[in-house]
This record gives structure tokens, sequence and C-alpha cells, in this order.
């Protein structure tokens, strides 16, 4: 669980992504999955050219506690091809539940050093919450990345000193993960779909979280948003 507390300074990580297609590109259609008819028109074709913006990220939080507008941060870039990013919405449109698409999504191309990074993450704060109370997680990473508050890469988020617990403060290590276990490959599939934005979780401006049995007195200084699992998310 992370630890966001007090002194500690507050936790979690942002990156923006460009998606490595262009709107004139052309896209196949990826076969709809089993157990979903495949669409009758050109509809899912059409919309799969469609490239999704990377969401704006205006809203800075001072260290005075004032809020002022600045432009998002565009340092981070993943490419993970047009499939996920446009498949996993025509999915969830078509009934899919989040916990399917994480399923579907587990497996993939390997993600890259910052995308790992997420997934790290996810898997030692969140492996014990739900997908959405994950999904929550590696947005607040990402949102912190793009904020321009925070270090602009999400590795240099995930590692910033004292602001995840389970990160050595001193060298920035990340203990053992057991990649053969079922928390780490739904840890990939959450990460696929989180820089993908293909599914929606936590709005940009949510920067902050502690866990529910901790009280930490930033949290009065903040707008709750929501509670997810044993999560609490915050906004200026």
């Amino acid at each position: 669980m992370n630890r966001i507390m007090g002194s500690r300074g507050l936790s979690a990580v942002t990156g923006l992504f460009m998606l490595a297609f262009s709107p004139t590109q052309a896209v196949a259609a990826p076969a709809a999955p089993a157990g979903i008819a495949a669409p009758a028109s050109t509809a899912y074709a059409t919309a799969l050219a469609t490239p999704i913006a990377a969401p704006a990220i205006n809203a800075v939080v001072t260290t005075g506690g004032s809020v002022i507008q600045k432009a998002a941060a565009s340092s981070v870039t993943v490419r993970l091809g047009p499939d996920i990013a446009k498949e996993a919405v025509w999915l969830q449109q078509n009934g899919w539940h989040l916990a399917g698409l994480v399923d579907r999504y587990s497996v993939g191309a390997p993600l890259d050093e910052q995308a790992t990074c997420i997934a790290e993450a996810v898997y030692h704060e969140a492996r014990g919450e739900s997908v959405e109370g994950q999904m929550a997680v590696a947005r607040v990473i990402m949102n912190r990345a793009a904020s321009g508050r925070y270090p602009a890469s999400w590795c240099g988020t995930v590692k910033q000193p004292w602001q995840f617990s389970f990160v050595n403060p001193h060298t920035g290590h990340i203990p053992y993960i057991d990649q053969s276990s079922a928390s780490w490959q739904r840890a990939l599939g959450v990460t696929r779909l989180a820089v993908a934005t293909a599914i929606e979780a936590l709005p940009n401006d949510v920067l902050w979280y502690h866990a529910d049995y901790v009280a930490p007195g930033w949290g009065k200084r903040l707008s709750r948003v929501q509670k997810i699992g044993t999560h609490i998310f915050y906004r200026a």
C-alpha cells in the first residue's frame, strides 16, 4: 500500500503518451473476440482509424497550495499501437467489463521501461484491490507525471524519494516481483489499458490518495473525490 503521509510528501505519478499512428494511417480492424459478433458495418473499422487524444492536464497545485494553469507535460511517449487503444473501447461499448478487459490484455507485447514502472507500482501498491482500484492507482501516477508538479517521467515519479513506501528512498530499488503470479499479469493488463487511455478511471486533476486506515494531515486540505477499495483519492 502506498503511504502518502505528512513529511514524506505526496504519492504517485503520471505521464502523457502519444499513440503510434497518425489520423490518416489505415488501420486493420482486429477480429471480434469470442462471444462478441463482429460489427455488420464499417463503423468499427472507422473507429479504429480515429486516434484517441491524450488527456490534457491543466490544474497544477503549487507548494503554497494555490492552483495555477500549466500545459500538460509531453515527455513520456508510449507506443502500444491502435489495437489496445481502440479495441478496448469497442469491447467496453459492447458489454465487456473491466475485469474481462484486464484479463484480455494481461498478455501482450512487453511494456517499455516507463510503463513497467507503472505496472510495478500497481503490483506493490494495489494488488489486493479490485481492478478498478488498480486502474485508479495507475491513473494517479500518470496524472502526477503530467502535472508539472512532479518528475515528468513515470519512472521518475514512482522512484521519487519518500513517495512510495515500497521503493527504497536512497537507491530507488524496487522489491522482488513474482512475474509468474496472477497478480503481476493483472498489473500488466491494467497498465496496458491505462497507458492507452482506453478506460476512464479518475479525472486528470486527481493527484493524491492514501489508505483508509491512515489519516494524514494533508488530506484535510484537499477535496475528497472518491473511495475505491481501501484507497481514498483527492484533488486540490
